[in-house]
């Protein structure tokens, strides 16, 4: 019996010796009374040097949220019989911290005396590091593959992330040229939020959607009575953006007059409120941006060349998504993140066949068509993936003639606008195309490969409502 006894004695110190864990067990009186090898190599004290010490040779850090008091009458675990599992420091002998998990757990026997107190410590080194590592290969994977809230990991996207990182390491004017829908105020936002000046202002002004009055005193300001309307004093977008970031978005849409002042700003920094002769000096980045070709229009005599050299001083195109379509899976991955958020849903991928189809489209409208091609989805789909049949119909019927086509109804979706190229745009077609797309004027654009700006300007034009009555 007592042979048996020892090999079980035996047998259980080999079974705590092969354990990960550190073990140590206390008597009632605090005093250790074993010490396994994991604890060993996590304390750096061996069992002959920890055995008949207390527990607060090792110096943990905290239990039950205060320091040990290293004394078994004061223990929290006689109180509450154990501890709940716990990330905490120990000290080592050599005297440097090791993250740990640390656990107690309060023995008695069958008359409910206290036989003792029993330890484990998980040693958290080599999970911490290979957090860390984790952690920096995903900064390092979210670094090489988006920027802002720009995604791609294309060799063309590549050049325009060290575009943008060289743009904002100076104050130089930067001029953004790329087709509607590609994200260009989004590059913009890039420069700005990642230069030396993101605390200050980043301000925005679209240059098409206002006339030249009113465009020149949102640049400028105006004063008091300058002219009717002008109740009161009123400060400009570009004393607005002082000691930051002005964007200028359409900037092909400037008028001749606009484009001198803009020059006058460029050359001398500083700027006259409507009405006023006082010179004000401003300090900011200029940042402009046009999907139309500034050179051609400057061989045109629409835009100034003397301008067009000041504004290019660090050109950056962006490419259209056409150019890079191996960056469309993680565009909708990321869409389809952001519609679960917004809709509350937990669609969790497309199907392949859908997929296929988005890689197929030519993507007239860039990022931004690709996006409402998503958002056409969440309204639609009705289980956990998107498939072919929840994408609008001009990217389910890519291959096929829709060319002034009536909108096509179905019974799951709503009436969707078709592509119109082969008709000619007229103040009538413009009308049923506006009914057909419930006047989402961004829409209109697409199915007629126009920016919402020219669409815009044809309203104007024609003298349509901007909004439906």
């Amino acid at each position: 019996m007592e042979t048996y006894q020892l090999w079980n004695v035996n047998f259980l110190n080999q079974i705590l010796d092969t354990m990960a864990e550190g073990l140590f067990t206390l008597d009632d009186h605090g005093t250790i009374t074993s010490w396994n090898k994991s604890m060993g190599k996590i304390s750096g004290y061996s069992e002959q040097e920890a055995v008949g010490n207390t527990c607060s040779l090792i110096e943990c850090s905290q239990c039950f949220g205060k320091e040990c008091p290293a004394d078994i009458a004061k223990c929290g675990v006689i109180k509450h019989g154990k501890t709940e599992a716990k990330e905490c420091f120990i000290r080592h002998k050599d005297g440097h911290d090791v993250a740990v998990i640390k656990n107690a757990r309060l023995a008695r026997d069958e008359n409910g005396q206290i036989l003792g107190i029993v330890e484990t410590i998980t040693d958290l080194t080599e999970l911490k590091k290979i957090k860390k590592t984790a952690e920096e290969a995903q900064k390092k994977l979210k670094k090489a593959y988006r920027l802002g809230n720009i995604i791609g990991k294309s060799a063309v996207m590549q050049n325009v992330y060290d575009a943008i990182r060289a743009a904002a390491n100076s104050h130089a004017t930067v001029l953004i040229q790329g087709e509607s829908g590609t994200g260009k105020e989004l590059v913009a936002g890039a420069i700005h939020y990642n230069s030396a000046g993101s605390s200050n202002s980043l301000i925005t002004v679209n240059c098409s959607a206002l006339s030249e009055t009113l465009l020149e005193s949102e640049l400028f300001g105006h004063v008091k009575g300058s002219f009717t309307g002008a109740h009161r004093d009123r400060i400009g977008r570009f004393e607005e953006a002082d000691g930051g970031t002005i964007f200028l978005d359409e900037i092909g849409e400037l008028t001749p007059y606009i484009q001198v002042k803009l020059l006058r700003v460029l050359q001398e920094r500083e700027i006259e409120r409507v009405g006023e002769s006082k010179k004000r000096k401003i300090d900011i980045r200029i940042i402009a941006a046009t999907h139309e070709n500034l050179y051609e229009l400057t061989q045109q005599g629409k835009f100034r060349e003397d301008l067009f050299y000041r504004l290019k001083v660090f050109p950056i195109h962006v490419p259209p998504l056409k150019k890079r379509r191996e960056d469309i899976p993680m565009l909708v991955s990321h869409f389809i993140n952001k519609g679960n958020k917004r809709e509350n849903k937990s669609i969790n991928g497309i199907d392949s066949e859908g997929m296929k189809r988005l890689m197929e489209h030519p993507w007239p409208g860039n990022i931004r068509e690709l996006e409402n091609a998503i958002e056409h989805a969440f309204v639609i789909c009705n289980s956990d993936r998107i498939s072919l049949r929840d994408l609008p119909v001009e990217i389910r019927e890519t291959d096929r003639n829709l060319a002034g086509a009536l909108p096509v109804t179905d019974l799951n979706q709503t009436i969707v606008c078709t592509p119109v190229k082969a008709v000619k745009l007229t103040k009538e077609t413009l009308l049923v195309l506006l009914e057909d797309c419930n006047w989402n004027k961004a829409e209109v654009g697409r199915r007629i490969q126009k920016s919402r700006t020219s669409v815009w300007k044809y309203m104007k034009k024609w003298g349509l409502p901007l909004q439906k009555d």
